[in-house]
């Protein structure tokens, strides 16, 4: 069956197209764009009109690529910025009603399970591996009979602290739970950016299973957080739209590293949009029908 799995994050708006079936996923697209929807969420407890128009645009072109490849079910899941929101499970209403896509909130629970079930799609894991996953509202700790979610990420730290990397630093490094860690996979936007901007470049093929070091992280956060924006922005590798926010996200790199003794992690391309596609597969047909509970009250 092919699906559209798409991933509502605090800091990125992320869309995975692909045939899933016999336990396989067969990727057909993927597209990533800045859409920083948990832009004061962390201070204020909404969202806010601007970046809800900007995930509006962006989910619109996905509905479109959607339908151009054929996707047969359409699955959005929120995190971390959604389920901090008054109005969040009203905007996800409102998105059931305008793109009929099929929404779920996950809670952080749920998040860190979607994501182990993407990450071991081709690989298996000891139960003395480090799953992290750090997203703009949350980082994910999972192994594979526990997991935890943090309420620190890129975007929420950098709203807090700015770019400084000693202050983050240390509240991150309180917020880490005592672990036994013997290896390390890293996912998501902020890791992969890390990875991209040591091959000096972004290609897939190449992050995926690329060792990144401890020293090279903490190389990374002197040398970005050095850099006045523009200049940052201009880093090849760096996606210039994550250039705000990757400071703070290398920071909860280095300390997750640091915390727990992690001399090197591999870095994965497989995450929570694969875990996402496999639940779309699982979804019933599509009804039409009444609009849902708070579609067009959000904002």
């Amino acid at each position: 069956m092919r699906v559209a799995a798409i991933d509502l994050g605090t800091n990125s708006t992320r869309l995975l197209v692909a045939d899933v079936g016999d336990g396989a996923i067969a990727e057909v697209e993927r597209k990533l764009q800045i859409t920083r929807l948990g832009e004061g969420v962390d201070e204020r407890r909404r969202l806010l009109p601007v970046p809800i128009a900007r995930v509006r645009n962006v989910l619109g072109e996905y509905r479109r690529d959607a339908e151009r490849l054929g996707a047969e079910r359409v699955l959005l899941v929120a995190t971390s910025a959604v389920r901090d929101a008054e109005n969040g499970e009203a905007f996800l209403g409102e998105i059931e009603w305008s793109y009929a896509f099929a929404t779920r909130l996950l809670s952080g629970d749920e998040e860190a399970q979607l994501t182990l079930r993407g990450v071991t799609f081709g690989r298996a894991l000891d139960a003395g591996t480090l799953v992290v996953d750090i997203g703009g509202g949350s980082t994910e700790l999972i192994q594979l009979h526990w997991h935890a979610s943090l309420d620190v990420g890129s975007v929420r730290l950098t709203e807090r602290f700015g770019e400084d990397a000693d202050t983050a630093g240390a509240y991150v490094a309180k917020s880490l739970p005592d672990l036994e860690v013997t290896s390390a996979v890293g996912v998501a936007g902020t890791i992969t950016t890390l990875a991209a901007v040591e091959l000096g470049g972004y290609d897939p093929q190449r992050t995926h299973g690329y060792r990144l070091g401890a020293a090279a992280v903490e190389a990374q956060v002197e040398r970005l957080a050095a850099l006045p924006l523009e200049e940052r922005r201009r880093v090849p590798g760096l996606e210039p739209e994550r250039a705000p926010v990757i400071v703070a996200g290398a920071v909860i790199v280095r300390e997750v590293m640091t915390a727990y003794g992690i001399d090197a992690l591999r870095v994965s391309e497989r995450d929570i949009l694969d875990g996402i596609a496999y639940e779309a597969a699982t979804l019933p047909a599509p009804v039409e029908g009444d609009a849902p509970p708070g579609a067009y009250t959000c904002c």
